[in-house]
């Protein structure tokens, strides 16, 4: 199955950038990483509403979950593979014995910068198309995913 035929998908954009460009629309996004040198995860947000003050936050809000250190999802699957990581450990372990030890939310950040994860990203009209779109990717490129 032809992943990018599936939607018109974003350019490819570096974590930081899509944090910033990603629309607050639903949507599927896939990320791959320069470390392993291919696409390691595929997530969608739906329509996240916002509260009245501020507006529905989408796919940007996902994506501003991870970049703010939250260790679930992509963020999740990012620091279970720093965690194998012996070196990755070892230079936490000097922070700590150096008394600079960082807060669990920095770990998952720097777990996301050790990937150097790219996003792309397509825009679906409903939450509904975006788990479909997303399970079809999934699908299609499973085995090789950090997707549980």
């Amino acid at each position: 199955m032809d992943v990018w035929g599936m939607a018109e998908w974003s350019a490819w954009v570096s974590l930081e950038k899509a944090r910033l460009a990603v629309p607050r629309l639903p949507g599927v996004y896939i990320a791959r990483s320069k470390l392993e040198g291919h696409v390691v995860y595929v997530g969608c947000a739906k329509e996240r509403a916002g509260n009245g003050a501020r507006p529905a936050r989408g796919m940007q809000g996902r994506i501003a979950k991870y970049t703010s250190g939250l260790a679930s999802g992509l963020g999740e699957a990012a620091l279970d593979r720093a965690l194998a990581d012996p070196q990755w450990l070892r230079e936490r372990l000097a922070e700590v014995e150096t008394g600079q030890p960082m807060r669990a939310a920095r770990w998952a950040k720097a777990a996301l910068a050790r990937a150097e994860l790219e996003l792309c990203w397509a825009v679906t009209v409903t939450g509904n198309e975006a788990k479909a779109l997303e399970d079809q990717v999934i699908a299609a490129l499973r085995p090789t995913l950090w997707n549980r």
